[in-house]
C-alpha cells in the first residue's frame, strides 16, 4: 500500500529541532513519513533530523519552498539562477535527510504568497517563461539524477501561480524538460479548482506521478469535504501508482468572520483523533477501492 504522510506545518512553521519529538507522534498516528519543507540554512541539523526520523521508523518527503529571489520562471537572470541553485540546495538536503523526492510549485513564480497579483504578459514572455523553467529543470535534474532523487513539479491553482495551474499544463512542460528525474506532483486541493475532473486529471498524469496529496477542498481533514475519495483512489490504482501520499489538514477549526483561511495558523487544540482517523481514512479508501466488481 502507498505510504501515508503528514505535513510537517500540520504542527509548526519553521519546523526545528525542538519539533523532532513529533516524528514519533506521527508514527503512533498511523502516518508513514512526513512532509518535511525543506530547511532553510541553518534551521535544522541535517544528521540529527535524520536520526530523529530513524529512530521514529519515520520516512520523509521533502517540500521545495520558491520565492521571487529564487525563481525559474523570472526574466531576472540572478534570480532565475539563484531558483536553479535553490533546486540543487533542495537535492542536497534530501541526501542528508534520506529523502528521495523534492516536490512543490518549483517552476517558480509565487503570486498571492509574494504578495504579487496576477498580470496578463505578450506571448514572446509566456515562451520565454516555459524557455526558463525548461532550462532551469533540465539542469537541476542532472544535479538530481546524479543524486538518485526525483523533482516533482507541483501545479497550483490560479490565486498561488500563473505559470503552472493544470496537470496538461505540468505534462507540455515534462515534454519539453524531457528528463527522467523530472516528474509530477499533483494535490487534490488545487486540483479541486482547476481540473474539469480529478479523477481524469489522475489518469492523464499516468506514470508521471512522483508525489501525490491528498488534500480537501477546504483544507480540512479527509472526508470532510466535496473530494470523491472513492474516484480519486481508484484513479490512483489504475495509473498503477505506488508512491507516497501526503496529507496536508491545516485548516483550523475557527470559523470566526475575517479570519484569513489562507495564511498558516498554529494549532490550538489538540487534533490527535482527527489527524489518525484521517490516515485511517486514506489507507482504507485506498485498501477496499483497489479491487473494482
Amino acid at each position: 500500500m502507498n505510504p501515508i504522510g503528514l505535513i510537517s506545518m500540520q504542527y509548526a512553521r519553521p519546523f526545528t529541532a525542538e519539533h523532532f519529538p513529533l516524528f514519533a507522534t506521527m508514527r503512533e498516528h498511523g502516518y508513514d513519513f512526513v512532509e518535511l519543507l525543506v530547511p532553510e540554512v541553518g534551521e535544522i541539523d541535517a544528521a540529527a533530523a535524520r536520526r530523529a526520523l530513524d529512530e521514529a521508523g519515520l520516512g520523509i518527503v521533502l517540500a521545495a519552498r520558491v520565492n521571487l529571489q529564487r525563481n525559474l520562471a523570472s526574466a531576472d537572470a540572478d534570480a532565475h539562477r539563484a531558483g536553479i541553485e535553490y533546486l540543487k540546495y533542495t537535492v542536497d538536503q534530501a541526501v542528508a535527510l534520506g529523502a528521495t523526492v523534492v516536490g512543490g510549485p518549483l517552476t517558480g513564480n509565487p503570486l498571492v504568497f509574494a504578495g504579487r497579483p496576477p498580470q496578463p504578459v505578450e506571448e514572446s514572455e509566456r515562451l520565454a517563461r516555459k524557455q526558463r523553467c525548461v532550462d532551469g529543470l533540465r539542469e537541476a535534474g542532472d544535479y538530481a539524477a546524479k543524486a538518485g532523487i526525483v523533482l516533482a513539479v507541483e501545479p497550483l491553482n490560479r490565486f498561488e501561480s500563473d505559470v503552472l495551474c493544470t496537470t496538461q499544463q505540468g505534462l507540455e512542460l515534462l515534454d519539453a524538460v524531457d528528463h527522467p528525474a523530472v516528474k509530477l506532483m499533483l494535490d487534490t486541493f488545487h486540483m479541486h479548482m482547476e481540473e474539469s475532473s480529478i479523477a481524469e486529471a489522475i489518469l492523464l498524469a499516468g506514470d508521471r506521478v512522483a508525489h501525490f496529496q491528498a488534500n480537501e477542498n477546504h483544507r480540512g481533514f479527509p472526508g470532510t469535504g466535496a473530494t470523491d475519495w472513492v474516484a480519486v483512489c481508484r484513479a490512483l490504482h489504475e495509473i498503477g501508482y505506488t508512491g507516497p501520499i501526503s496529507l496536508e489538514p491545516f485548516r483550523r477549526r475557527d470559523d470566526r468572520f475575517g479570519v484569513p483561511f489562507a495564511q498558516w495558523r498554529a494549532p490550538h487544540e489538540d487534533e490527535s483523533d482527527r489527524l489518525s482517523a484521517s490516515v485511517a481514512f486514506m489507507k482504507s479508501h485506498l485498501t477496499l477501492t483497489e479491487y473494482r466488481r
